[in-house]
């Protein structure tokens, strides 16, 4: 209903425009709002109080005339005009609820499709070199929750996997894996299981020995050059981190996929060329041996510049290098609209810095969009980044698994005599769904607090409580399967009936709020209330008990509604339901 009363505003503005109120020249964003005191309307919107100063009018007598200029609507009931200068607007009950019955005819909900756009997703990026930790986490949940909703409203979407699988920390495992075969035979091969202990066994030879650490710099060189042995190793490696990351993408259930990946080793080629094309536009200076560009938007706070390095004075690339050149590839490419980059915040400089000379240098067309969506760190209950309790690095699968026995025992102990296959299939959705809702439900650009006992609990804003939710109203269904609606109208009588229809008619704008913030805190949010006004609507308006059949009938559809909306919008944040708990 929102984009509908924005349409009647645009048209009202561009009358304005041809009576010559409003300049031609003025572009307004149109802003409308949702009242938080129904006695003030359902929407309301400071568009006069934008305008007086371009039309040279008090506010309140250009929102007369705005009001005066509306096209007729079914839609809207009543206009006034309130306070200094605010057009409030008063929606029909009937036409929300003919807005609702069409939803849920539609496959999309009623959910509005903004023009299409090709959108590329940078998101998770795990190092390939060990085994995915807790510090993954929020990047690919993220990521791939903002992905599945651009998928819904129609855009192109493209998800790119930039992996850290080039560097010094491949010399670092080359080097080793040469000594390991020198002892122990040349076919000697890590598993899955050992990496995370083959890395660590090699970060010490790095930090011990100089005669190793320079063989393994000097492999990385080899391996730069498209040495064929330093190569083949190099493919082992990525191939068992891989496996392992994907391993853990299936149980988290996250849409990426081996076709997804591009790391940074795909943008080797072109390395070279970045360095070139910076040195022939005069970008390039030389500091202590390194190629490097100084931008004057970027000092430090005591005035001196802040150098981008784009190559290092023994000839080796630097992230900033890599991130140009996959900058220019999904421009020019892949023609991206828009790039999200979903990498936490303390790289926010960096991405300023890039974003800058990416630009500057004519990598990317200048309607593309860059955008970096920082998040925070995940803290364990002491305020500090989640370690184990012996301080090391959390891995991403131990996390999953006790989840996993926490939500078991919390589902059996709900459901004493339930079977144990059940139990395990719950369990199963409900450890992953808390994991992921915990992190999503939270601002992402805050640092957030982990407990398993907050994730867990029935109560709040958490997954089980939604989930349940969710149980609770396709429950209703249950007892109602005789039931025929086909004919069935959705009647708005009811306080409550109606809180509810207009909590279903706001998820259309809340999806384009969360794809263009990249904010799934959003979404969850939405869906908190959502099952918040349905729980108030069940208390006050018996469904199955009402008076008559098309009140009994009209109840149901928008129990029906609520359900499909809540499927809807879980399975947007990569989140399974369940039709018991």
């Amino acid at each position: 209903m929102k984009s509908h009363i924005q349409a009647l505003l645009e048209q009202t503005v561009a009358k304005l425009k041809q009576q010559g109120i409003i300049p031609e020249d003025t572009d307004p964003r149109i802003q409308v709002d949702r009242t938080k005191d129904k006695s003030h309307g359902d929407l309301a919107t400071n568009l006069a109080m934008m305008l007086t100063k371009v039309a040279g009018k008090p506010p309140r007598e250009l929102a007369q005339m705005l009001i005066d200029n509306l096209p007729e609507s079914s839609h809207v009931a009543k206009v006034e005009i309130a306070g200094p200068g605010f057009i409030n607007f008063f929606l029909d009950d009937n036409a929300l609820a003919k807005q609702l019955q069409q939803a849920l005819a539609d496959a999309h909900l009623g959910v509005a499709l903004p023009p299409a756009q090709t959108v590329v997703v940078d998101y998770s990026s795990p190092n390939l070199a060990k085994e995915m930790h807790v510090g993954h986490l929020r990047s690919t949940i993220i990521g791939d929750s903002v992905v599945r909703a651009l998928e819904f409203l129609g855009h192109k979407v493209i998800r790119q996997n930039h992996v850290g699988d080039w560097g010094t920390q491949f010399g670092m495992l080359l080097a080793y894996m040469e000594e390991l075969r020198a002892a122990n035979g040349a076919e000697s091969e890590i598993e899955l299981s050992d990496l995370e202990s083959f890395y660590r066994a090699a970060k010490v030879r790095f930090d011990e020995s100089e005669e190793f650490a320079n063989r393994a710099r000097h492999l990385v060189v080899e391996l730069q050059s498209g040495d064929e042995y330093c190569n083949k190793l190099w493919r082992e490696f990525n191939e068992i981190s891989l496996s392992h990351c994907h391993k853990v993408y299936q149980r988290l259930g996250v849409s990426l996929t081996r076709k997804d990946v591009r790391g940074e080793s795909a943008y080797n080629d072109d390395l070279p060329q970045v360095v070139q094309d910076l040195e022939a536009q005069g970008l390039l200076t030389e500091s202590n041996g390194a190629k490097v560009v100084f931008q004057e938007a970027f000092r430090t706070k005591e005035g001196e510049p802040l150098p981008v390095i784009i190559q290092k004075a023994d000839g080796g690339y630097l992230y900033a290098t890599t991130d140009l050149a996959a900058m220019r590839y999904r421009s020019s490419v892949l023609h991206a609209d828009r790039v999200l980059y979903f990498v936490d915040l303390r790289q926010a400089l960096h991405f300023q810095q890039v974003f800058s000379l990416a630009r500057t240098a004519g990598f990317v067309r200048p309607e593309m969009s860059l955008e970096h969506m920082g998040f925070g760190t995940m803290n364990g209950e002491d305020g500090r980044p989640f370690k184990t309790r012996t301080g090391g690095v959390v891995k991403l699968i131990d996390l999953l698994n006790e989840a996993h026995d926490r939500a078991l025992e919390l589902v059996r102990s709900k459901n004493p005599d339930m079977d144990a296959a059940t139990l395990e299939q719950i369990a199963a959705v409900v450890g992953v769904a808390s994991v992921k809702y915990a992190d999503l439900s939270k601002n992402r650009a805050s640092d957030y607090i982990f407990s398993f006992d907050q994730m867990l609990s029935f109560e709040g804003n958490t997954a089980p409580y939604l989930l349940y939710a969710y149980t609770r109203v396709a429950g209703i269904f249950k007892k109602a399967e005789d039931i025929d609606l086909s004919a069935a109208t959705i009647l708005l009588e009811h306080d409550k009936e109606k809180d509810l229809g207009n909590k279903l008619a706001q998820f259309s704008e809340v999806l384009a709020r969360m794809v263009d913030k990249g904010q799934p805190h959003l979404l969850c949010a939405y869906l908190y209330e959502l099952a918040g006004a349905f729980s108030s609507f069940y208390e006050a308006c018996p469904v199955l008990a009402a008076d008559t059949a098309s009140q009994r009938d009209s109840r149901l559809l928008l129990a029906k509604l609520t359900a499909k909306t809540l499927k809807q919008g879980l399975s947007l944040l990569g989140i399974d339901t369940l039709e018991q708990m």
